[in-house]
């Protein structure tokens, strides 16, 4: 059988070593506690059991306040629970059961008797994993963009409006940066949808290898990326673009017997304290200043100032420092 976390608690020292020592020999990984308190501590440590045999009757937490502490937990993986229990009343066994208990042992009990529960356990807790795996997988295709592996077009935005969330109770500056290839069309045209989506794929790397932990990058449209900044002022954020520029522009693609370079146009703005939050109107602000880049010559960055009038008109008024535009 293969080797599993268990947690032992039970305040009868006695079969406490018989169940620690059969466990040992048939290989598990075992832990053990001689009251409900000590187990709890356990459960919330990591890394947790997998399986929990655990005694009704103990002092401090019982066996069964212990199960119902157990299953309020969320979020995490499934605790199988093994009840040990000098009862056999039915009403017993079903409260036990109600409480979160799996499965039960009725004292005095057969060691061969555990070792089969504990299997049938293990196909449980295996089957839970396998759901909780395949949950996870779903969850991250839902928010990934399956081309570049980076976040989707909702899963960007969903960020966006938690972090500017984030920085509004912090009163922290929250920027963005909004990046489209230049004449990405022409690469299509010219080597082919494959050949395009390589270069999207590579350009997706090398620009989260530009990034903090705790940004965020999506991919908002064909070939437009989005990063959110949290923290991140307007002088942050123009630097940071400015890196991300050179890492796509710098260094040539490669694609079997095929070189060739692109470049990069990106857009700019910051989410400062005390404007309202349009989502659309801060990312139409850093639209607005990747126009600005496209209309002069492509292949640089642009900053807006985000600002919300009466008419809630953006105002994209320049930005900071010129040189960060490139010919």
């Amino acid at each position: 059988m293969t080797v599993m976390r268990v947690l032992v608690v039970d305040d009868d020292p006695l079969t406490l070593h018989m169940v620690v020592y059969r466990l040992r020999q048939w290989g598990h990984d075992v832990i053990s506690a001689n009251d409900g308190t000590a187990a709890w501590e356990f459960i919330e440590a990591s890394p947790s059991p997998n399986v929990a045999i655990m005694d009704w009757m103990m002092p401090g937490i019982s066996g069964l306040e212990l199960c119902q502490r157990i299953r309020a937990r969320a979020g995490v993986p499934y605790l199988y629970i093994i009840l040990l229990t000098g009862r056999n009343h039915p009403e017993d066994l079903i409260a036990g059961l109600d409480a979160g208990a799996d499965d039960y042992l009725t004292k005095p009990f057969h060691l061969g008797e555990l070792d089969a529960r504990l299997r049938a356990g293990k196909r449980i807790v295996d089957l839970q994993n396998e759901l909780i795996s395949t949950r996870e997988t779903l969850r991250i295709q839902a928010m990934q963009d399956p081309l570049t592996q980076i976040l989707n077009h909702g899963a960007i935005l969903d960020a966006l409006l938690r972090e500017v969330d984030r920085a509004h109770r912090q009163r922290q500056p929250v920027s963005v940066i909004l990046g489209d290839l230049d004449a990405f069309k022409a690469v299509n045209d010219t080597y082919g949808h494959i050949v395009g989506d390589q270069i999207l794929i590579e350009v997706a790397e090398r620009m989260r290898s530009c990034l903090r932990s705790y940004d965020s990058i999506g991919r908002y449209g064909g070939e437009e990326f989005l990063m959110v900044l949290p923290n991140s002022d307007a002088e942050q954020a123009l630097s940071l673009a400015e890196r991300i520029r050179l890492a796509v522009c710098n260094m040539p693609f490669h694609y079997k017997n095929i070189e060739l370079s692109v470049t990069l146009s990106q857009g700019v703005t910051t989410w400062t304290e005390p404007y309202p939050f349009p989502l659309e109107r801060l990312i139409q602000t850093a639209d607005g200043a990747l126009y600005l880049v496209k209309n002069a010559g492509r292949n640089g960055v642009e900053y807006a100032h985000f600002d919300v009038g009466e008419d809630e008109a953006v105002v994209p008024i320049g930005r900071p420092n010129p040189l960060l535009r490139m010919p």
